[in-house]
């Protein structure tokens, strides 16, 4: 008979476990630290690729559509691009027409709003003196005066980084017709490359992928699109000037996130207050906070976590962190790229339970039995990765 083990054993077998899972964390974090500063280094090339993905999820459906019909593969992507290009510019064209000739308007009711503003802050019941505004506007122009060369040299890095946008932009327009024309051959080509089985369980990733971002692009139009209709309708029934511009800038606002839903807003009750009075002014304000907190923690949320199987926690989470971290860049990458990573995750443990001989209950989205099968029932939504109707997986 074995003589069981003593304390001094089952604690020192207890710390080499310990310090073999501390250095293999340990081993992962500085592994995943060096694959964050790739990819920071590579920033320049990665945007513009992510913002082509994101455009292709839009205009991927149609041009499958014409493919299928025999067009061909360079004539669907070319007109989808042309297409989205007019769209693009039609509403511009309509929106910045109305902008520019309400431009003086827009500026003298912003003038008397400001004005408005200062009577309100020196009345009852702040009761602010004039003597105490003219020391704030001195010590705000004072530190505009000692930070001087900061701002120059923040007004040369905007015309940095304006020019950057529009190289960013014209490099995703390029690969927006290139992704759009080759896309299908992609998985094939790294099926070949790579090899099975590692080939093939990328490229059913990828697809999963492919899927989770084409929802998350669809929610943001509906989150839009309901804003502005809630906003719109409001201002419409007040009778605030410019409602129509307001409410494009609106939806397009809504893909901005923070920022645009702010200014939006911030100019929305802006121009209430100078046209209808105070009383306009903050039921603006109410109907606007009342819709921001309507997508913020019901629809955004709701709608997010039923296109992207995740929960409505880890959306409000991500998107926190990305734009704290990132910026507006980081809060609108932030939800695709949990999803993207919650896609992994899940993968991943449909394997381990695959290897293990357990069997996973069912979740809401249709998944691969096996890596090398996929439902016929089932085919891959919306993916350029691969033939449309055909598995990425064998």
């Amino acid at each position: 008979m074995t003589a069981p083990p003593t304390r001094a054993q089952v604690v020192l077998s207890g710390l080499r476990s310990s310090a073999v899972v501390s250095l293999q964390i340990v081993l992962v974090v500085a592994a995943f630290w060096v694959l964050m500063w790739v990819l920071g280094k590579l920033w320049v090339i990665l945007l513009p690729v992510l913002f082509a993905i994101i455009v292709c999820t839009v205009l991927w459906p149609p041009a499958r559509w014409m493919r299928n019909r025999g067009v061909p593969a360079a004539a669907a992507s070319l007109v989808m691009m042309l297409v989205a290009v007019g769209v693009f510019a039609g509403v511009i064209s309509l929106i910045v027409p109305s902008i520019v000739s309400q431009a003086p308007e827009l500026a003298s009711r912003a003038t008397d709003g400001v004005h408005k503003l200062q009577d309100w802050v020196q009345g009852p019941p702040l009761n602010i003196k004039d003597e105490q505004l003219d020391n704030m506007v001195g010590t705000v122009t004072g530190k505009l005066q000692s930070s001087a060369s900061s701002i120059a040299a923040g007004v040369f890095s905007g015309v940095g980084t304006a020019t950057s946008i529009l190289v960013t932009l014209f490099t995703a327009l390029i690969l927006v017709f290139f992704f759009l024309k080759d896309g299908p051959k992609f998985i094939p080509w790294l099926d070949r490359t790579v090899g099975k089985p590692s080939g093939t369980h990328i490229g059913e990733v990828l697809t999963r992928m492919w899927n989770s971002l084409g929802g998350f692009i669809r929610t943001q139009a509906i989150v839009s699109f309901v804003d502005a209709a809630l906003i719109g309708a409001g201002l419409f029934i007040l009778g605030v000037p410019l409602a129509g511009v307001l409410v494009v800038i609106t939806f397009l606002g809504g893909f901005i996130p923070i920022v645009g839903a702010f200014v939006a807003g911030a100019l929305a009750v802006l121009i209430a207050l100078v046209s209808n009075g105070l009383t306009t002014a903050l039921i603006v304000l109410g109907i606007i906070l009342a819709v921001q907190q309507l997508e913020g923690n019901v629809l955004q949320p709701w709608l997010q976590s039923k296109s992207m199987d995740l929960h409505a926690v880890i959306v409000l989470l991500a998107v926190t962190l990305g734009g704290t971290l990132f910026g507006i860049t980081g809060a609108f990458l932030a939800v695709p790229a949990a999803a993207a990573l919650a896609v992994i995750l899940r993968y991943l443990n449909e394997q381990i339970a695959e290897r293990a001989g357990e069997t996973l209950p069912p979740t809401n989205t249709p998944v691969s039995a096996h890596a090398g099968e996929v439902r016929d029932d089932d085919p891959p939504d919306d993916a350029p990765a691969g033939d449309p109707g055909t598995s990425t997986a064998s």
